[in-house]
């Protein structure tokens, strides 16, 4: 489902109006009115960011390439690993709504299904993918009701591998940092943009804007 889609059944939830422009093509534009609108989406503004990593995702500690399991995360001591994914993507999550003022409030429910981050082994030699996916829901600030159906997110991207990992370490970038920023882009994107984020998979997950 489109975001426009999902935008849409919001504003039916509210009890408001939404204006949404036609995404009319340029070749079908007559001749003098070629600048024409994209689609538009609500404008929203999240009151709360809750980030849920259920108990039953399965965490591997598995030094492997490419270990079984929902949760690979290393970059934090040995510990509460979905407490540490949770810290991760509440951060990221917060950073990513800052500063959207639209006139509809929404809480805004993130449920991850997977978190792969690479392993110590991975990271040191052929790098990878930081497969991150989740179910974003937008819910009634006062009733916690769904303002609209779910949508599932995959917001994978491409991991650096040996001399990449190691240059991008002393830059400060670890895979927290990484890992932190692109996730704010990518709900930020899902909440502004009508397309949504988009991931192609070609072997490896990258990012095409």
């Amino acid at each position: 489902m489109k975001l426009i889609r999902v935008m849409t059944a919001l504003f039916v939830g509210l009890g408001l109006s939404a204006c949404a422009m036609s995404d009319t093509a340029t070749r079908n534009t007559p001749p003098g009115n070629e600048l024409i609108a994209a689609p538009s989406v609500p404008a929203l503004k999240v009151n709360r960011v809750i980030v849920d990593v259920p108990q039953s995702l399965e965490v591997s500690e598995a030094n492997r390439y490419f270990p079984a399991g929902d949760i690979v995360w290393r970059e934090d001591p040995l510990g509460d690993r979905h407490a540490q994914v949770k810290a991760i993507v509440e951060d990221a999550m917060t950073k990513g709504v800052a500063g959207l003022d639209g006139p509809t409030t929404v809480d805004l429910h993130i449920q991850i299904t997977r978190f792969h981050a690479l392993t110590q082994k991975a990271r040191y030699t052929t790098g990878g993918v930081h497969d991150v996916e989740f179910n974003m829901t937008l819910l009634h600030p006062k009733t916690g009701e769904p303002l609209a159906p779910s949508r599932f997110v995959e917001a994978g991207f491409k991991a650096y591998g040996g001399e990449a990992a190691v240059a991008a370490e002393a830059r400060g970038e670890t895979q927290k940092v990484r890992i932190t920023e692109h996730l704010a882009q990518v709900v930020r994107t899902e909440l502004t943009d009508p397309e949504g984020f988009k991931a192609v998979r070609l072997g490896l997950l990258e990012m095409f804007n």
